[in-house]
């Protein structure tokens, strides 16, 4: 799907890639970064493009948790009374600045939908994520660009 998506479409193949990989969907876009940076994209434009899309999916998963949270917890994913204790202890003590790592696998995702459940300040919430992932796609293109 990842080379397709890069022969076709390019920077957009790259947008679309990255967002639905900040989504809940099992997908990783540092891949096709470091790919893309290693041929002949410009190492700004995929930074640009790459933190936008992850950050507009990480925004969908806050959406969920603010607005969706009974419907998708209700029905689709089980939350205990002693899990949401913890995503509250989690933003009490550490706040939003704990967003900057909404980019880590495995933890991202509940992170962003959690920070939407809990109410987490949506200029905060894009702050700080947009941080993280504009940070962690430098790594990879600087680590990888030809």
């Amino acid at each position: 799907m990842t080379a397709y998506m890069i022969a076709n479409f390019g920077y957009l193949g790259l947008f679309l890639i990255s967002f639905l990989a900040a989504t809940l969907l099992p997908l990783g876009s540092e891949a096709t970064v470091a790919f893309m940076a290693a041929g002949e994209f410009n190492p700004l434009g995929l930074l640009f493009i790459a933190t936008a899309g992850n950050s507009l999916g990480a925004l969908v998963n806050y959406l969920v948790g603010r607005w969706g949270a009974n419907i998708v917890f209700s029905r689709f994913i089980k939350i205990d009374q002693a899990t949401q204790e913890k995503m509250e202890k989690v933003y009490g003590r550490w706040g939003a600045p704990v967003l900057f790592f909404a980019w880590l696998p495995f933890v991202g995702d509940p992170l962003t939908v959690a920070a939407g459940v809990l109410r987490v300040n949506l200029y905060l919430f894009a702050f700080w994520v947009v941080l993280g992932k504009a940070c962690r796609y430098y790594v990879v293109i600087a680590a990888t660009a030809g």
